[in-house]
C-alpha cells in the first residue's frame, strides 16, 4: 500500500541489507533530492516499538539524505514522504530490501552523455546540471565531451564494444574525422582495447623519423601510402617529422601482423601476436599463463666471443672514465660500447628449445624494439583454454626431448552434456576439497607429494597434469648464460646432483613415477628435497642498493657458511673487473697501508696478477698477513650477520692500536731499509736480498714477480 508518512515518523531498519556506501555518491543523491525532490518511494514496515513509527527497509540512502536536509533546515521535520508499506515480517522485509538493491542496472555511459547533452540543449548550464545532480563540473564536462565523439566511436561505447577508458582516449582531441580514422585502424588490431596507444595516436601530431614505427615502415612505403613529411633544413634526416600518425600506426600494424602470421606459420606456434610496443605488457598477457622453457646454454665459441666483447667493453669504459680522453675518442668509445651491448644481447638471448609437439599449444608476441626491428618475445604463453601442465618443458633438459604419454593411459572421459559448465566447475572444487582433506590427514604422503611435484621435471617433459600448483622453478639469474664449471660450489652441486637416485624417473606415467619415488629410502627422498629447494634459491648479494636478501644472510648464519673456503678472488672473477683502487683497498685490509703502497705504482694488469697470488696465499710474507689474505672476501660476498663477527674477531693490528708497532710495521721498516740499500722497494713475494724466493725455487726458475714499475725503479737505481 502506498501512503505518505511524515519524515519524523521514519527510522532506519536494523535489517537493511546495505552495510556500506559511497560518500561521494551519497552527496550526489542528496543534491539531486534537494533539486527535484524524492523521485522514488521508500519501502517501509510498521515498527513494533515505538508505536506509530515505521522502519525503512529499502531506500536507506534516500532516507538519510532526507534526514540530512531536515537537519540543515532545508526540509521540515514533518515533510511528507511517499512510502510503500509492506508486511512487518522480518524475512519478507529483508527480502524486499535485497530485491530493491539487487535488481538495479547501472546506466550506460553513452546514455548518461546523451542525457546531459539534452539538458544543455534545453537551456541548462554545466554548473547548474552539476549542482542539481551533486556532481563536479569536470565530470559533467567530461560526459559532454564524450557526447561529441564521432558517431562510430559513440555507438561502440553504447553497444559495450569499447570501455569508458577507451572512449576517453578518443576524446583526447575533438577532431571527429581523426577519431573515425583511428577507430577504423585500431579496431582491426590488438591495440583496440589499449587506451594509451589510442591516446598516443590522437594527441601526437607528429613523430620523428627515428621513431621505431617509422623505422619499421620505411619512408618510401609511408609516402606511397599518402603520408606527409615535414623536413627541417637545419637538422639531420632524423629531425624530419612524420605528420600522419594514424597512417603510420596502420602501416606499422599491418606490417607487424603480416610478419607475425608468417612467423607463426613457419615456427609452428599456436599464435604470434604483434604489438608496436617494445615489450609485452600486462594488457597483452592478461589471461594467459606463462610457460617456462629451458634456454640452451652458450657453446664454447659463443662464450669466448661474449668474454672477448665484455673485456673490450671494460677497456672502453675505463677509457671513458679517463678524464684525459678527448671528445672524438669518447664518442667513438660510446658508439662501440653500444655495438658491443647489442652484439652480446644477440648472442645471449637465444630462443628456447621447444618440443615439436608442444609448439601447437603455446605462443608468444612479436615486439618492436627501439631500433625498429621486430623480434619475438623470449617468454611463451598458453591460452587459458589449454591445459598449462601439458606444455611443461624440462628445466633440466635443454634438448627439449619429450616423454610420450603412456599408451596404457586411459582416455579422459567426455564431459557429460547434462552438466552445465558452472555446475561442473563447482563439482570439481568440491571434489578437490575432499581430496585435500585426506592429503592433509597424511603428512607422510603430503611430504612425498611435495617433493615429487617439485622434482618431476627431472624425468623430462610430461603430457600429464599434476593437478597441483606446487612447483619449484629455478629463478631467473641476473646474468644470462653465466657458468662457473670450475668453481668449487658448482662442482659440489654437480656431484651431489649426480649422486641422486634417479631410478624413479624411468616410469612412463606420473603415477608410476610417484609410486617409484615413494619406494625410495628415506635418505634418498630427503636428498631430493634438499636438491629441489636448493635449485629455487635466487641470486643475492650483501651490497647496499644491490640484490640484498636479509633472509639469505640469516640462512648463512644458521649454516655457518665460510665463503672463503668456497670462493677465492682471482683475476678473472674479480680483480680484472674492479678499479685499481678497490684492489689496493683489499690489500690494505689484509696487510695495512704500507703493504698496499708497495703495489700502488704498478699497472692494473700486473696489480691484478699480484693480488690473485696474494689472496691465494701464494706469496712470501708475514703469517698474519697470509692468514688474513686467505680468509678475505669482498663485503658483498659475505653473509651480513657473519661479517661483523669475523671482522671483530680478526682486527688488524694497525687498526687496533695505531700507536703500537706491529709485525707488519716491523717488516715494512725492514723493507724500506732494504730498499734504501738496493735502490727500490721490496716485493712481498721475494726476499729483499734479490735472491730467488722459496716459491721461485720450487718452480725451478728465478723469475721475479714484482710489478714492472717497481723493477724499472730498481734498474734505474742500480
Amino acid at each position: 500500500m502506498i501512503r505518505t508518512i511524515p519524515l519524523n515518523k521514519l527510522m532506519p531498519s536494523p535489517r537493511n541489507v546495505r552495510r556500506s556506501s559511497d560518500e561521494q555518491a551519497d552527496m550526489q543523491l542528496k543534491a539531486d533530492i534537494e533539486a527535484r525532490g524524492l523521485l522514488q518511494n521508500l519501502v517501509v514496515a510498521p515498527a513494533r516499538k515505538p508505536k506509530g513509527r515505521f522502519t525503512v527497509e529499502a531506500g536507506g540512502r534516500r532516507f538519510r539524505a532526507l534526514a540530512s536536509l531536515a537537519e540543515e533546515g532545508k526540509l521540515p521535520a514533518t515533510h511528507e514522504v511517499c512510502c510503500l508499506v509492506i508486511d512487518s515480517d522480518p524475512a519478507a522485509a529483508q527480502e524486499a530490501g535485497l530485491a530493491e538493491n539487487f535488481q538495479r542496472l547501472a546506466m550506460n555511459p553513452a546514455d548518461e552523455c546523451l542525457a546531459f547533452g539534452q539538458l544543455i540543449e534545453q537551456g541548462a548550464d554545466v554548473e547548474g546540471v552539476a549542482r542539481r545532480f551533486g556532481l563536479t563540473v569536470r565530470f559533467v564536462e567530461g560526459r559532454l565531451r564524450l557526447a561529441g565523439l564521432a558517431p562510430v566511436v559513440f555507438e561502440a561505447l553504447g553497444a559495450g564494444e569499447i570501455t569508458l577508458d577507451v572512449a576517453k582516449a578518443y576524446a583526447a582531441t575533438p577532431d571527429r574525422e581523426r577519431q573515425t580514422f583511428v577507430f577504423e585502424q585500431v579496431s582491426r588490431s590488438y591495440m583496440a582495447s589499449h587506451p594509451d596507444s589510442i591516446r598516443r595516436m590522437m594527441t601526437q601530431a607528429t613523430v620523428s623519423a627515428s621513431d621505431r614505427r617509422a623505422r619499421l615502415v620505411g619512408e618510401e612505403a609511408y609516402i606511397a601510402a599518402g603520408g606527409r613529411i615535414e623536413r627541417d633544413l637545419f637538422s639531420d634526416e632524423d629531425g624530419a617529422r612524420w605528420l600522419d600518425i594514424a597512417l603510420l600506426e596502420r602501416l606499422a600494424t599491418e606490417k607487424m601482423e603480416a610478419l607475425a602470421a608468417d612467423m607463426a606459420a613457419s615456427s609452428g606456434l599456436a599464435f604470434v601476436r604483434p604489438t608496436l610496443e617494445s615489450w609485452a605488457g600486462y594488457d597483452l598477457t592478461a589471461g594467459l599463463q606463462r610457460v617456462r622453457l629451458e634456454t640452451p646454454p652458450l657453446n664454447d665459441e659463443e662464450t669466448a666471443e661474449v668474454e672477448a666483447l665484455e673485456s673490450e667493453a671494460e677497456e672502453l669504459v675505463a677509457q671513458l672514465e679517463d678524464e684525459q680522453t678527448g671528445d672524438e675518442a669518447r664518442e667513438e668509445a660510446e658508439a662501440r660500447v653500444r655495438e658491443i651491448g647489442a652484439r652480446i644481447e644477440a648472442i645471449t638471448e637465444k630462443a628456447p628449445d621447444i618440443p615439436d609437439d608442444v609448439k601447437p599449444r603455446i605462443g608468444t608476441f612479436l615486439i618492436l624494439d627501439e631500433a625498429g626491428q621486430p623480434r619475438l618475445e623470449t617468454s611463451y604463453f598458453v591460452e587459458p583454454s589449454d591445459e598449462p601442465e601439458e606444455v611443461e618443458a624440462s628445466d633440466q633438459q635443454a634438448t627439449g626431448d619429450a616423454r610420450e604419454p603412456s599408451p596404457e593411459a586411459p582416455e579422459p572421459a567426455a564431459k557429460s552434456a547434462s552438466l552445465s559448465q558452472a555446475l561442473a566447475d563447482e563439482l570439481a572444487i568440491q571434489r578437490r576439497d575432499i581430496l585435500a582433506v585426506h592429503v592433509a590427514a597424511d603428512p607422510g604422503l603430503a611430504l612425498d607429494l611435495a617433493i615429487f611435484l617439485m622434482i618431476d621435471r627431472e624425468a623430462g617433459y610430461s603430457s600429464e597434469k599434476s593437478g597441483s600448483s606446487l612447483v619449484a622453478l629455478p629463478p631467473s639469474d641476473p646474468v644470462f648464460g653465466f657458468r662457473t664449471p670450475d668453481a668449487a660450489a658448482t662442482r659440489s652441486r654437480k656431484e651431489a646432483s649426480e649422486a641422486l637416485d634417479r631410478s624413479w624417473t624411468e616410469a612412463d606415467t606420473r603415477a608410476g613415477r610417484f609410486d617409484a619415488f615413494r619406494a625410495l629410502p628415506d635418505e634418498a627422498r630427503a636428498a631430493w628435497l634438499a636438491h629441489a629447494v636448493a635449485c629455487t634459491l635466487e641470486a643475492s648479494l650483501n651490497l647496499p642498493g644491490g640484490r640484498v636478501c636479509a633472509f639469505h644472510d640469516h640462512l648463512g648464519q644458521l649454516l655457518g657458511i665460510d665463503v672463503a673456503k668456497w670462493w677465492r678472488p682471482t683475476g678473472a672473477n674479480y680483480f680484472d673487473r674492479v678499479p685499481k683502487t678497490t684492489i689496493l683497498e683489499a690489500m690494505e685490509e689484509v696487510g695495512g697501508p704500507a703493504f698496499a703502497s708497495r703495489y700502488s705504482k704498478g699497472k692494473k694488469a700486473e696489480l691484478s696478477q699480484s693480488a690473485e697470488r696474494i689472496f691465494a696465499g701464494d706469496f712470501i710474507g708475514e703469517i698474519e698477513v697470509k692468514e688474513r689474505a686467505l680468509t678475505w672476501v669482498p663485503d658483498a660476498m659475505r653473509f651480513a650477520s657473519l661479517a661483523v663477527d669475523e671482522a671483530s674477531a680478526d682486527t688488524p693490528p694497525w687498526e687496533d692500536d695505531p700507536t703500537q708497532p706491529s709485525i707488519a710495521a716491523d717488516a715494512n721498516r725492514a723493507d724500506r731499509a732494504a730498499a734504501d740499500q738496493d735502490g727500490g722497494p721490496c716485493p712481498v713475494d721475494r726476499p729483499c736480498d734479490g735472491s730467488p724466493s722459496e716459491l721461485e725455487q720450487e718452480r725451478g726458475d728465478g723469475t721475479q714477480d714484482a710489478p714492472p714499475a717497481e723493477q724499472e725503479e730498481v734498474e734505474e737505481a742500480a
